[in-house]
């Protein structure tokens, strides 16, 4: 195992096991916890599903399994079973997202300049020569 990786402990393993699929019919699963890690590792990093590590098996079998369960909404129940601390609950996001905002968003170029109402100005003087 390389180091930087996600890897559940033990304990948390202990969690998930019981929300997993059992008796499906068809050929063998691939080792559940290195998936299931390889999923939360992608999650958390927030790169293309193609760049991930090696470590975790093939992508193309993280991708699916983590699209499958999504559909079937699988996740709720493993994520609840991780964040449930005892009788309280922990509230968790994972998310990866970032929002360009446009250069001037925060009043650069010319910044925020207060530029006086007409109405005090309606009843002054006026500047020009008639």
């Amino acid at each position: 195992m390389r180091k930087g990786l996600f890897w559940f402990s033990d304990a948390q393993w202990r969690r998930i096991e019981p929300h997993l699929p059992q008796n499906l019919t068809g050929p063998q699963r691939d080792d559940d916890r290195r998936i299931i890690s390889g999923v939360v590792h992608m999650l958390q990093s927030g790169a293309r599903w193609r760049d991930c590590p090696r470590d975790y098996g093939p992508y193309t079998t993280i991708y699916n399994r983590f699209n499958r369960w999504s559909k079937a909404g699988r996740w709720k129940a493993i994520f609840d079973a991780l964040a449930a601390c005892g009788t309280e609950r922990v509230v968790l996001s994972l998310d990866s997202t970032s929002i360009k905002a446009h250069r001037s968003a925060s009043g650069a170029k010319g910044g925020t300049k207060r530029r006086p109402s007409v109405a005090p100005a309606a009843g002054a003087r006026r500047k020009s020569m008639p």
